[in-house]
């Protein structure tokens, strides 16, 4: 077998002691991500369903080329994980499509060119993909831009970041740290109510 059909993957613990993040060689979901944070919510995702099918799984998150996976509390990471990365690894093996076209925008590679003026919005978004974003998926999450209004940027938590005991830290000393000093709109940053 060719090294390069070989699908490797390896897990990483996240700063969420419930969620840990199963890193694969193969591409998941390109440029886009989907939380997943019930059984019921996992329609439209072959995937999701898959690992939702062992009962110790509290959530699922995917991303470009990784899974993390929320536990039940009560379950111990030792003992699913070899079961959990054997469900990926097979998923991966079938060939299926991880989630239905209909879950991903039409316009995912797609440039819009009218973004080119600079607004606050436009900065705070681009200052998420650069700086933030990276950080917090390395983690086994993300964070997505909701709204910006009379200088409160609130965001959505996602992945390991979704209850994660550190969020509300990186949350308020990180990112707003640094959007408060790039963006001189912004007075506070907020996490979206699940």
């Amino acid at each position: 077998m060719e090294a390069t059909n070989v699908i490797e993957i390896y897990t990483e613990m996240t700063p969420n002691p419930e969620s840990l993040k199963f890193v694969t060689n193969r591409h998941i979901l390109p440029n886009f991500q989907l939380d997943f944070r019930t059984k019921e919510m996992s329609n439209g995702s072959e995937l999701a369903k898959a690992l939702f099918e062992n009962p110790n799984v509290n959530g699922v998150f995917l991303a470009n080329n990784f899974v993390t996976i929320t536990k039940k509390a009560e379950s111990d990471w030792f003992e699913i994980t070899p079961e959990l990365k054997e469900a990926v690894k097979n998923f991966i093996q079938s060939g299926k499509k991880p989630v239905d076209d209909a879950l991903l925008p039409k316009d995912l590679l797609q440039e819009d060119p009218t973004q080119t003026e600079v607004n606050p919005i436009n900065k705070i978004k681009d200052l998420l993909d650069k700086y933030v974003k990276p950080a917090i998926q390395m983690d086994g999450g993300h964070i997505e831009f909701k709204s910006f209004d009379e200088g409160v940027v609130t965001l959505s938590l996602q992945g390991s970041c979704s209850g994660c005991p550190s969020s509300t830290l990186t949350l308020k000393a990180g990112i707003e740290g640094l959007l408060k000093r790039m963006v001189p709109e912004v007075t506070e940053v907020v996490a979206e109510a699940n």
